[in-house]
């Protein structure tokens, strides 16, 4: 939460918030230490991809049970559920520091029980704990800084956490290539995650409480000394009163609609302004997942994949900043319609590959398939060898069936065998210098999905990456951001559950191309939703968005003509 109305993170603010923190490295001690949450935020959505493909190699149950790797790759988001609502009342129990080192504390446990766990379930009980820790570190990472940065940097100090959540990705796919061909890679993987964590709470132990969480807690003395530490001499008074407003507005809203969280949650969807903020902030926060984002597949390679993963974890931190120069430029919604268009563009292109790379996808050979013997060939196959549909079989046919496709020893795209996916078959396999493929199958159009995969992060980073995130900080009036950004945050987590949960079981039934196609179609009503229910906030204080809001806004933008009706304008209903 913010005093004294909204910080524009323009060209000019950046060019100020490094001639601010040049002269006082102490405001980017507490930016970087903070910020450390949002990179643990980043690496952890980021690194699971890579080491699940060598999780199923040490656990043979995991490789045989796409529910089992649903299951490992979402208990860390339904942890992150759970601990951005607690985050929210530890937040005001306990104060932001205090949170983000219980956060540390979560995560380093969960990364040491991910590295030296025995079976699956181990692995499960750690992704829960780190689940918690990024759940808390997602929402109180960005409320540090922002209660701890100069008001003429903070929008610039705040908008960095996305980049570094971007970056957190970036560096996990750098570490699962850099231990690809490491004793028990996937260990290393998840075990080096701890170090950041570690790191973070030592600093924060060094570090002060926000002063505007001491202040509310009438340590005044000690705010005001921190203060001092952030502020020019002549602005720290300035910077109180706008504090004392601040908590004294607060503070009659609690005795208005009570101090406990159900009241407050209560009040916010009973409020007219706080309810049309959560149609826009949910709305664009489930959009954000609901693109697809947080899904990859169709990379037959481990080493291929992970390279990939690692190009576009790199384009999709240099979105985070040109999001950073051009969204107080451009606008919030204009920036969401335009990455929200290249997104179902680029979807659709997706598809129209990948489905054409499966219709191409190398022929089964009867006569590559016997050379490894009756008991190693797949059964679905070899129960269809005595019908005309065994010519028909390819890889795609192959790996639906649940087994492996081995290449042609001759060239990748020439027949090959379908066999009983196994270590055994694996080994054999690789032994005579062929590719087995389990995942996806080789094929020639992987260089233009990896170019419209390319095009699609660079549509997506910008605009849905990073904007819904300050949508949220804007578009609730003070008394209820905490609340309204935690149902919006909440919301988040929960749609990353459903579509990690789901995405395997998609890609099951649907193949790629109809999973992206089935993203696409649901981008269009996103977008739809968009346009009808947020507003445009650029440039307008929070007490000019909170009018709005209360008057009602034209879905194309502007408020609504005097004398209209609101849910005409807005698609609120008429009871608003």
């Amino acid at each position: 939460m913010v005093e004294g109305g909204p910080v524009k993170a323009d060209k000019t603010e950046f060019t100020e918030c490094w001639k601010i923190s040049s002269k006082n490295p102490y405001i980017m001690k507490l930016a970087f230490a903070a910020g450390i949450g949002g990179l643990l935020f980043g690496y952890d959505t980021g690194v699971i991809s890579g080491a699940l493909l060598y999780i199923k190699e040490d656990f043979e149950e995991v490789d045989k049970s796409t529910f089992l790797q649903e299951l490992i790759v979402s208990t860390c988001v339904a942890g992150a559920i759970i601990g951005a609502a607690v985050g929210g009342y530890a937040n005001d129990r306990i104060g932001r520091r205090k949170t983000i080192m219980v956060a540390d504390v979560l995560f380093f446990l969960g990364s040491i029980i991910m590295a030296i766990a025995p079976v699956p379930a181990v692995i499960i009980v750690g992704r829960v704990l780190v689940g918690l820790g990024v759940g808390m570190a997602s929402m109180t990472a960005p409320l540090y800084i922002s209660e701890a940065s100069p008001a003429k940097i903070r929008g610039a100090m705040v908008s960095t956490n996305g980049l570094l959540i971007t970056g957190g990705q970036f560096l996990s796919y750098l570490i699962n290539l850099a231990f690809t061909r490491a004793p028990g890679t996937w260990r290393w993987m998840l075990g080096v995650a701890g170090l950041p964590a570690l790191i973070q709470f030592l600093l924060m132990w060094s570090l002060p409480e926000s002063p505007r969480w001491l202040y509310r807690e009438n340590y005044v003395h000690e705010a005001k000394e921190i203060l001092e530490k952030l502020y020019p001499e002549d602005e720290v008074d300035r910077e109180i009163q706008a504090l004392r407003e601040s908590v004294e507005s607060e503070r009659a809203m609690e005795e208005s609609i009570g101090k406990d969280m159900w009241s407050k949650l209560k009040g916010a969807f009973t409020d007219k302004v706080v309810r049309r903020g959560l149609y826009a902030g949910v709305t664009v926060q489930v959009a954000q997942q609901f693109v697809g984002i947080n899904t990859f597949a169709g990379f037959a390679s481990k080493s291929v994949a992970l390279s990939l993963s690692l190009i576009t974890a790199g384009l999709n931190a240099f979105g985070s900043i040109v999001s950073m120069l051009f969204v107080d430029r451009y606008g919030r919604k204009r920036l969401m319609i335009i990455s929200m268009a290249g997104i179902i563009f680029f979807l659709i292109f997706l598809s129209v590959v990948f489905i054409e790379a499966s219709s191409h996808a190398p022929k089964v050979g009867s006569i590559e398939s016997v050379l490894f013997g009756a008991n190693s060939t797949c059964s679905a196959y070899a129960g269809a060898t005595s019908s005309a549909a065994a010519g028909k079989w390819s890889c795609m046919t192959c790996l639906k069936a649940k087994c492996g496709f081995c290449s042609n020893k001759a060239s990748e795209y020439h027949p090959g065998a379908c066999l009983v996916d196994s270590k055994h078959n694996r080994d054999l396999c690789l032994g005579e210098d062929r590719v087995f493929f389990e995942q996806g199958c080789p094929s020639k159009f992987g260089i233009l999905a990896v170019v419209f995969l390319g095009l699609y992060i660079v549509s997506y980073s910008p605009g849905m990456g990073t904007v819904p995130w300050i949508v949220n900080s804007e578009i609730y009036p003070l008394k209820y951001r905490g609340v309204g950004g935690g149902i919006a945050a909440v919301a988040n987590w929960v749609s990353n559950l459903i579509v990690s949960e789901s995405y395997l079981t998609l890609t099951e039934h649907l193949g790629p191309g109809g999973t992206f196609f089935l993203f696409a179609g649901v981008s269009t009503l996103s977008l739809c939703l968009i346009i009808w229910f947020v507003p445009e906030t650029k440039g307008l204080p929070f007490e000019e968005v909170e009018k709005m809001l209360a008057e009602g806004y034209r879905p194309c933008g502007g408020r609504k003509v005097k004398g209209e009706k609101v849910g005409k304008v807005t698609g609120d209903d008429n009871a608003a």
